[in-house]
């Protein structure tokens, strides 16, 4: 009998993505959905970018790039790191990838082999175990609660490490439930790896710029574990550049080489035009990037006032992305007569079907008490969402 492979039939398909399908589907349809779930910011990107692409073109930038990326991006990488992070690399320890997705798959493949543990703190990134399954590794999941602000401890960091733990992976500012990791609390983690100093720690950092309490905080700063942190960044999120699909590693050279390896089995090097574009965000005015976080921070105080206001929707204020992330259990059980609201997912279906408001069960990010909403859009989308939540939800006893 014919059929996929293992690794295939053993993985799940993107929750965020089949619930943004669906949405396309009924506004296909004419119906007025209002879709909440996607996870990318609804601006253009910056004409000074979309120029240095068309200058790249002109340029003739037509031809295969370098598998780790052009020299020129991987400079920028640096600058920007050093700039920003006060984080010293050297050009050939960055690896610039086709989105920042492909860059955690290619540093998760390089080092975890099979039956190795890589620790996630839950809630997570959906695409994040699925990774891990492809490299044949096994995922320990360390649940923090709306208490804990969705982060994890110490405490628990180290309760979870085996001698099977490969390595860490984490992001901050966190999708989906946009906390980030304070300095004293990254200290507080690496504190743990410094006793365990054959764990590789992943730290994907793509919402940096979506940062509503001030500088970013990476766990590279900290010397004596640098050598085993992987960076992952990219420029989707705070450039509003997703469909660019540039991303990148800063890791220790041993790591990008690995990462530079099979990336020239599988991809080959990113788009030449779009890393040329990168280059000029990296580099030039980062004013829009400015704009851009000032207008997410303006709909996150909207928004969250407003979701306070729904029943049965506990919420803690987001300090970094453009997610809501509000946990629905006092829901559950509830009806409206014809449905039964179980659990987050049901309570995710009912919103689309009842209100015409897509959002993503928190179970595919590993929380299923909670769901999530982005606003990545409009302030008057955003309000009309939450009106139809509100009503949908009032209808349930």
């Amino acid at each position: 009998m014919l059929k996929v492979s293992d690794r295939i039939e053993a993985m799940e398909l993107s929750p965020t993505l089949a619930m943004s399908q669906k949405s396309r589907e009924m506004k296909a349809q004419g119906i007025d959905v209002i879709n909440l779930s996607v996870g990318e910011p609804d601006f253009n990107t910056p004409d000074h970018i979309k120029k240095a692409a068309q200058q790249a073109i002109n340029d003739n930038y037509s031809h295969y790039s370098p598998v780790p990326g052009f020299v020129e991006l991987r400079k920028a990488v640096v600058g920007k790191l050093k700039r920003e992070n006060q984080l010293d690399y050297t050009v050939d320890q960055i690896v610039v990838s086709n989105g920042a997705k492909q860059s955690i798959a290619n540093a998760m493949m390089s080092v975890v082999n099979q039956g190795d543990e890589v620790i996630i703190p839950s809630p997570f990134w959906v695409s994040y175990s699925e990774i891990v399954k492809l490299a044949e590794g096994t995922c320990v999941f360390i649940p923090a609660s709306l208490d804990q602000d969705f982060k994890i401890t110490a405490e628990q960091l180290e309760n979870a490490i085996t001698p099977k733990t490969k390595a860490f992976l984490f992001s901050s500012p966190s999708n989906p439930t946009g906390s980030l990791y304070s300095k004293e609390e990254l200290r507080a983690l690496a504190d743990v790896f410094v006793k365990y100093p054959d764990i590789v720690i992943l730290s994907d950092e793509i919402y940096e710029h979506i940062n509503y309490v001030g500088a970013h905080e990476s766990i590279a700063q900290f010397a004596d574990i640098k050598d085993r942190v992987v960076v992952i960044n990219g420029v989707s999120k705070g450039y509003a550049m997703t469909g660019w699909r540039i991303g990148y590693i800063a890791a220790p050279l041993w790591i990008a080489k690995a990462c530079g390896k099979l990336q020239g089995q599988m991809t080959s090097g990113a788009s030449s035009i779009a890393q040329m574009a990168s280059v000029a965000a990296l580099d030039g005015d980062q004013s829009s990037v400015n704009e851009m976080r000032e207008a997410f921070r303006k709909r996150k105080d909207l928004a969250l006032a407003q979701i306070k206001e729904v029943p049965g929707f506990e919420i803690r204020e987001p300090k970094g992305a453009f997610y809501l992330f509000p946990q629905v259990t006092q829901l559950f059980g509830k009806s409206n007569g014809s449905v039964t609201i179980n659990n987050a997912t049901d309570l995710s279906l009912y919103l689309l079907e009842t209100a015409n408001v897509a959002t993503v069960t928190g179970e595919a990010f590993g929380a299923p008490e909670c769901l999530r909403l982005s606003y990545a859009t409009s302030e008057e989308q955003m309000a009309e969402a939450i009106k139809r939540i509100k009503t949908a939800v009032e209808k349930l006893k």
